[in-house]
């Protein structure tokens, strides 16, 4: 597929691969930044670099099932934003170094996502997941107008000794006739 570039106010977003390992490294093997991830911490630096190739290999398949972007503000990768498809419904997720946290970057590069798959694959219907002691992610959803949906128990974080809960939330666009929201 050829690769998708997106350009924000402060961001640009642009496809995700080995190139990012030292950066990807600095967030996915940090405990704290991680905490709530069901997939990190990485325990070593084999596991991002495996991440890293599925990731290169599903932005060379014609039709991929996920995107994964490298968060870029100022030429500095800073963290991910990613979209999954299953049944065309599509479930963000991103992750962004501690040392970003508080600016809005998860936020505006969730909302560019939405924004460009809404306008250019069509897709409608969009999904979120997070720990629910994940305040700053639930709170990105709710900025993005997602609406919660679900709480379920079961979620188990991989630095977690034990089980926890998770919300779910959806955003859903109406199409009209002309496939314009």
């Amino acid at each position: 597929m050829k690769d998708i570039e997106i350009t924000t106010e402060r961001l640009s977003l642009k496809p995700l691969g080995s190139a990012y390992l030292e950066t990807v490294n600095a967030y996915a093997m940090d405990y704290e930044n991680a905490k709530y991830m069901c997939r990190l911490p990485n325990e070593d630096v084999e596991e991002t670099v495996k991440f890293l190739a599925d990731v290169e290999a599903e932005w060379a398949k014609e039709k991929p099932d996920f995107f994964e972007f490298a968060m870029l503000y100022h030429n500095e990768h800073i963290g991910v934003v990613g979209i999954y498809f299953e049944n065309g419904v599509g479930e963000l997720g991103w992750i962004v170094n501690k040392k970003y946290w508080r600016n809005g970057f998860a936020y505006e590069a969730a909302d560019a996502l939405v924004t460009y798959f809404r306008d250019h694959m069509g897709t409608t219907h969009f999904i979120a997941h997070c720990d629910t002691e994940n305040v700053a992610s639930y709170k990105v959803m709710e900025k993005l107008g997602m609406t919660r949906t679900g709480e379920y128990g079961g979620r188990r974080n991989r630095a977690a000794s034990e089980d926890s809960f998770e919300y779910r939330y959806e955003l859903i666009f109406q199409m009209n006739h002309k496939n314009e929201v």
